[in-house]
């Protein structure tokens, strides 16, 4: 099993040219300070539900919505990121961050993996060797992150993650996105305007503080699709592709479909594109095309 140890050198590589990830706190927080915020758009062909031993299907359920395209089933997974290009607008001419106080749930986490099913790789990430070197502060034991802060934090972004999928859908309705790439191969990036995003998330953020303490071991027990099947009728997405094979294989299952290069609204990112992978789910690809002869064969979802 792996064992990592970790001391940051404040290089600044790792605040260039990303993606991060938000909660809506943080998203309302950010556009607070005068920046942008995309929201990356994915969708997965969900015919039927997986067995549960499934952990990664379960892991996908957790922080995603139900939806359809035409007669096929999804989840859809919505991610609120900072957009930037170059340096971060909070990183200082001395490499510091302006805030890091407040700094996002991503951030912390830096370079400790968020995925639980991604091993994380010294090589894959930004920093510089000797911030790997024996004797930092230890991070990884055994596979595991033994750095109180970043578990902590690796922690809470999970639970922001299950805690606000369906606040998310009500953000999409809200403000028109329905949009989506295929998981695996990218995501739609909707950048609606600051004022109509801000008073968005207000809205979901308020519409959320009665139903605060419900806890994570009710809705594991909640039976699948028990609290978004009413929602899922309502929310007919479009899904886009540059793959032609995708294209035609979301057609013969009923989808709303459209080449990735023709959208009115929103922008077309490859997976390779999206430099911290906010969204991205590796186990997604390669397998779109099995989900999708499934659901060409499956009743429409009920309206």
């Amino acid at each position: 099993m792996l064992d990592l140890d970790f001391g940051c050198t404040r290089c600044g590589r790792c605040c260039t040219g990303l993606r991060l990830p938000l909660t809506l706190g943080e998203a309302l927080g950010w556009l607070g300070d005068g920046h942008e915020v995309e929201l990356l758009c994915e969708a997965l062909p969900w015919p039927a539900e997986p067995a549960r031993d499934d952990e990664p299907a379960a892991h996908r359920r957790r922080r995603s919505f139900a939806a359809h395209s035409g007669r096929l089933p999804l989840r859809v997974i919505v991610v609120l990121a900072a957009a930037f290009s170059g340096r971060c607008p909070n990183l200082g001419a001395d490499d510091r961050c302006a805030v890091y106080a407040r700094r996002p749930l991503v951030c912390r986490i830096y370079p400790a993996e968020i995925h639980p099913f991604l091993t994380l790789v010294p090589a894959h990430k930004g920093c510089p060797p000797q911030a790997w070197d024996p004797g930092q502060p230890a991070l990884l034991r055994a596979g595991r992150i033994v750095e109180a802060e970043t578990h902590a934090a690796i922690e809470a972004s999970r639970e922001a993650d299950r805690r606000e999928a369906g606040l998310k859908q009500r953000l999409c309705a809200e403000l028109g996105v329905d949009c989506a790439a295929i998981g695996g191969e990218g995501f739609v990036a909707h950048r609606p305007p600051r004022p109509a995003l801000r008073t968005a998330l207000q809205a979901a953020l308020q519409s959320a503080a009665p139903t605060a303490a419900r806890t994570a071991t009710q809705a594991a027990l909640q039976p699948a699709g028990e609290a978004d099947t009413a929602a899922a009728g309502a929310s007919d997405w479009r899904l886009v592709s540059r793959s032609r094979r995708t294209l035609d294989e979301l057609g013969a299952a009923g989808a709303r479909i459209g080449p990735a290069d023709a959208l009115a609204n929103g922008a077309y990112l490859d997976l390779g594109a999206v430099d911290a992978e906010p969204g991205g789910d590796p186990e997604r690809s390669g397998g779109v095309a099995a989900d999708l002869r499934a659901a060409a064969a499956a009743p429409a979802p009920p309206r």
